[in-house]
């Protein structure tokens, strides 16, 4: 599926127990989803049909890709390539230069979008110190990046 036939609605603080829910399902950090300051989507198929939800901390032009998860009956059908894609869009539109993230166990999959395998210590300070790398995230996970200029 096309990620333009996906509809990205923002989700605000006091909104997020579906997200929460789902990333609980998956095994995903749910520590710090009620921060006002990050921003998170919930993508729907054109006829409103739930696909998954991912989110962004923007910090000055880079952003940390972050809690993407598909809802399991739509697994493995491309729907995870699509939500990338708009939160790409949507880190684009904020200005932001670079998207990185934290891969646990799906190095693979991020490397066919695009992205690359980076050392933690070459990441810049701000995404360094948010608490999605420093205290959340596995301490094996892979740390990913993706040019977007």
């Amino acid at each position: 599926m096309a990620a333009s036939r996906l509809r990205a609605v923002p989700l605000a603080a006091w909104e997020r127990d579906g997200l929460k829910a789902a990333l609980a399902g998956a095994g995903q950090p749910v520590g710090d989803l009620g921060r006002d300051d990050l921003l998170f989507w919930r993508f729907e198929q054109t006829d409103d049909m739930p696909v998954g939800f991912g989110g962004l901390e923007i910090h000055d032009r880079d952003a940390l890709l972050r809690s993407v998860v598909t809802l399991p009956p739509l697994r493995h059908r491309g729907m995870g390539a699509a939500i990338i894609a708009q939160l790409e869009q949507e880190a684009d539109l904020h200005g932001c230069r670079a998207v990185y993230l934290l891969a646990a166990e799906d190095s693979e999959f991020f490397a066919t979008l695009g992205y690359a395998p980076c050392a933690r210590e070459t990441a810049p300070a701000a995404i360094r110190a948010s608490e999605q790398f420093a205290a959340l995230g596995p301490a094996d996970a892979a740390l990913m990046v993706k040019q977007l200029t």
